[in-house]
């Protein structure tokens, strides 16, 4: 019996017996087949509005900071609470990002500089500063910045949109032209400048051209600059994603790779960028955000479709560059970007563990113990252990306890002597148990994952449950006979499947489905129809535990030719 298996995801095409696919969701491209996309699962605290641009670094002793943006301010996340810190210049709002604008950032030694079009460029000393400040040097407003060579490269520039600027050599806050290598150039065509792609040599990627650019040392011009690409351009400036020496970002003529060798690869050609064009929402194009998986050799993208209300993108392309095929993914939330996150000790998890209470008082509870006041003991029982820290005065309160419920706020710590008064500080420890992330990103923490910021204004990792996954076939004949189907046999390793058949009597009108069958004890679909066109789909709930799908091995019979 022969397998159909899930073809390729080329919605532009038909699929009518062809070996791809017109629809799935919710999988990733696996090589024998297709695997689940999981669920975001939260892991900071919320912003207090929406994310406009996020972005993490490393410190000389490995450590990583997170920094995030809203449309007029900038944060740094407590590596031990995972809130945020205002770390605006002065504590003050920055004038408001364009509309189609966001927050871009970049790392320099142990700077991180930040830039939009409607601010002075701010950098931020991991090692010393308490908040951003102006970058020297009296740069100019940007709304990209790239990293070429040892260079600071800023591009989008409010007053000259053609033009491309940098720095001195190794010197982030010289933007006098003609000092130590810092100059400009106005280039002659190609539109607006966007984003400049970083590495030991340069992309400039403008509206209709891409230059490579490449550092000249003794030369007038101090960069190489030469026209690599005409009448294509990038469309959708946030969609710049990077994987390793590759480059992707949606152009002037659809999805393209660009290789370190500078070759522009049409990966969205009579795949899906017909579909894309005609989904997302061009009024919202900062929505369009790319970003590469350091897990895998993928890159996805989100938008904001043309059915969605909301301020988020709403959907997502997962596209393999290895295996050169995408799959289309349900995902919302106000920014991508891949995210390392910064390594918790088991006292910073007991900071953040659901359940933890803040001390606001200790005590002598009249027999010598030490009393706390908490802010509630709901949920708490005498003889109950529970871990204290970060007392300061009563320092003897901190350690592992064996507690006495006294009431509503207060809790006696079991065998200890009060001996020192209280000054401020200390919580008792939530549960491991009820962390809502899963303790392997904490120990592997300095491995960088892709992450978004969701509607809710958290960073999340895609390490949650399976989302609820849809597989469909090519649509098949019987080479002018009809067709009897019976059902199918799903190949996939889900325990839970659910499938129907879609039918229709001739290729101009719209196939309709069969109500839905489930997968019986024998592996087996039954799903009973006479049709002369017809593919299999099939759904797997979320949540099942499953690795692969590849196909089914449907049931039918050939009928006469009426």
């Amino acid at each position: 019996m022969p397998t159909m298996p899930f073809g390729e995801y080329r919605p532009d095409l038909s699929d009518f017996e062809g070996g791809h696919t017109r629809f799935m969701q919710n999988v990733i491209p696996r090589g024998d087949g297709y695997g689940p996309f999981r669920a975001p699962e939260d892991f900071s605290d919320a912003l207090g509005e929406a994310c406009r641009g996020y972005f993490y670094a490393r410190r000389t002793d490995g450590s990583v900071a997170i920094f995030a943006a809203t449309e007029t301010r900038l944060y740094l996340m407590n590596n031990t609470t995972l809130a945020w810190a205002d770390v605006s210049q002065g504590g003050s709002a920055y004038n408001a990002l364009p509309i189609t604008g966001q927050w871009q950032f970049a790392q320099f030694g142990t700077n991180v500089i930040a830039v939009q079009a409607n601010a002075d460029p701010q950098v931020f000393n991991l090692a010393s500063s308490m908040a951003f400040a102006d970058l020297g040097g009296s740069p100019p407003r940007a709304s990209y910045i790239g990293i070429v060579n040892r260079f600071v490269v800023l591009s989008g520039l409010t007053s000259f949109p053609n033009r491309v600027q940098w720095s001195g050599l190794n010197e982030i806050d010289n933007y006098t032209a003609g000092t130590n290598s810092s100059d400009y150039q106005d280039l002659p065509d190609g539109g607006n400048v966007r984003p400049v792609v970083g590495g030991e040599f340069g992309w400039i990627l403008q509206d209709s051209a891409i230059r490579r650019m490449t550092f000249s040392p003794g030369s007038e011009t101090i960069f190489d600059i030469q026209r690599v690409a005409k009448d294509n351009g990038i469309r959708a400036p946030y969609s710049l994603a990077f994987a390793g020496e590759h480059s992707f970002f949606y152009s002037q003529k659809g999805f393209v790779q660009l290789t370190g060798a500078g070759e522009i690869l049409p990966i969205g050609e009579e795949k899906v960028n017909r579909t894309f064009l005609d989904d997302y929402d061009a009024g919202d194009i900062q929505l369009v955000i790319g970003a590469g998986d350091p897990e895998s050799h993928s890159v996805m993208w989100v938008y904001k479709s043309t059915s969605n209300t909301d301020p988020t993108f709403d959907k997502g392309l997962v596209y393999n560059y290895l295996l050169q095929r995408w799959t289309p993914v349900q995902v919302e939330g106000e920014y991508l970007a891949s995210l390392a996150t910064p390594g918790l000790t088991l006292e910073g998890l007991d900071a953040i563990a659901p359940g933890v209470q803040e001390i606001s008082d200790a005590d002598d509870s009249g027999s010598g113990e030490i009393r706390l006041t908490v802010g509630s003991t709901s949920g708490w029982t005498t003889g109950d252990y529970k871990t204290i820290s970060a007392v300061t005065g009563t320092t003897e309160a901190n350690g592992t306890w064996e507690i006495t419920v006294v009431d509503g706020t207060h809790i006696d710590l079991n065998g200890s002597t009060f001996a020192n008064a209280y000054v401020s500080g200390g919580i008792v420890a939530g549960s491991l148990d009820a962390i809502p992330f899963p303790l392997d990103t904490v120990s592997n923490a300095s491995l960088p994952r892709l992450s978004i910021v969701n509607a809710s204004h958290r960073i999340a990792f895609f390490s949650g449950d399976s989302l609820e996954a849809t597989l469909e076939t090519s649509e098949q004949s019987g080479d002018g006979r009809r067709l009897r189907v019976k059902g199918f046999w799903p190949i996939t390793d889900a325990g839970d499947v659910r499938g129907r058949v879609g039918r229709r009597e001739n290729l101009n009108t719209v196939a309709t489905y069969t109500s839905e069958s489930t997968m019986n004890a024998q592996g087996y679909v039954p799903r009973l129809w006479e049709t002369r066109y017809a593919r299999a789909r099939m759904r797997i709930p979320s949540g099942v535990s499953w690795t692969f799908a590849s196909g089914v091995k449907p049931d039918f019979a050939l009928k006469g030719r009426r």
